[in-house]
């Protein structure tokens, strides 16, 4: 059988795919890959179709033994990786034999990195998907992160993929380090802030606290004042709070006024938190990337600008593709 030995589980790895989607009704929330162009390009190195699984650490990669040869890719955050001692390229097509290890070194930048198999993680899936929900133990590898001994099965290498050294330009990579600059559309309670404190939200610089994992990024840098009112029937006494509502992924929450949250992949699918605005999906790729002590931005974008982000990082994804062909 074909599968990869884990020899260390690093920091908090997981397998991720694309995301659970179409179960949020039910509250359940889409898990997958938070760095989602990272982890599409990583597919594409190896040939996998999209929505294959793969790995997705956190500040500190793991250690991986392989069992047959298998081409491999590495991408996302900084974390200088190695085969068998040797370094090797990020965003580059690697070929990998039997017994050859693949480790890391400390991140340098970023937050996760991603690394894909020809062939993909072949762990079950659970509501159409294989990514790891760790909250309710499900999906993934029994539901949680990885740990030493643990054999991953995999599945069949595509018949064809890129080369081993095919390299993804530079121009085409995720950008780390500096200001996460962070588009969001306003909504869906940001009539509950003050005129200024909208202002003084977007104007403000903020700054990742430790409180920042695959849930959502906690933020600091100053307080939100909310107009008063007493609050409706059903709402706690919070000024941040509301009438239960859905959450969309990519929200900003602001209990109390002091520190907002970015609810990410792996967040509640609702509660009674007032939203100032829901970062863009390709946004959240790089707030992903983000470390403690990282600062945040957010620009104000409508829906339009939205759309036509997502379709341009489509298109980047095809350069890739073609590069990488």
């Amino acid at each position: 059988m074909s599968e990869i030995i884990v020899r260390s589980g690093g920091l908090y790895t997981t397998v991720q795919d694309a995301g659970r989607d179409g179960q949020y009704a039910i509250g359940m929330p889409p898990s997958g890959a938070l760095d989602q162009y990272s982890y599409r390009v990583a597919n594409l190195l190896v040939g996998n179709p999209d929505g294959a699984a793969a790995l997705e650490a956190t500040y500190i990669g793991p250690e991986l033994e392989f069992t047959d040869d298998r081409l491999i890719a590495v991408t996302g955050a900084e974390a200088p990786a190695r085969v068998n001692g040797e370094q090797v390229a990020p965003w580059e097509t690697l070929s990998v034999r039997a017994g050859d290890v693949l480790s890391f070194e400390m991140i340098t930048s970023g937050a996760r990195p991603y690394v894909a198999v020809s062939g993909g993680i072949a762990v079950p899936e659970y509501l159409g998907s294989r990514s790891t929900y760790t909250l309710t133990g499900i999906g993934g590898f029994q539901g949680r992160a990885l740990r030493t001994d643990d054999r991953l099965p995999l599945g069949s290498p595509p018949v064809s993929g890129p080369a081993p050294g095919s390299s993804v330009p530079a121009g085409l990579r995720l950008a780390l380090g500096g200001v996460a600059e962070l588009r969001l559309v306003i909504g869906l309670c940001s009539y509950r802030l003050t005129e200024a404190a909208l202002e003084s939200f977007v104007d403000t610089e903020w700054k990742v606290t430790k409180d920042a994992d695959r849930v959502g990024y906690r933020l600091r840098g100053g307080t939100i004042d909310f107009i008063d009112r007493d609050p409706p029937f059903g709402a706690g006494s919070d000024p941040a709070n509301v009438v239960d509502l859905g959450y969309p992924i990519g929200s900003v929450q602001v209990p109390g006024g002091n520190e907002p949250i970015v609810l990410l992949g792996d967040a509640v699918t609702g509660g009674g938190y007032a939203t100032v605005g829901t970062v863009i999906s390709v946004d959240r790729d790089r707030i992903a990337q983000a470390r403690t002590g990282d600062r945040v931005s957010f620009t104000p974008v409508d829906v339009d600008a939205a759309i036509s982000a997502r379709r341009d990082r489509g298109i980047r994804l095809e350069k890739v593709r073609a590069a990488v062909s």
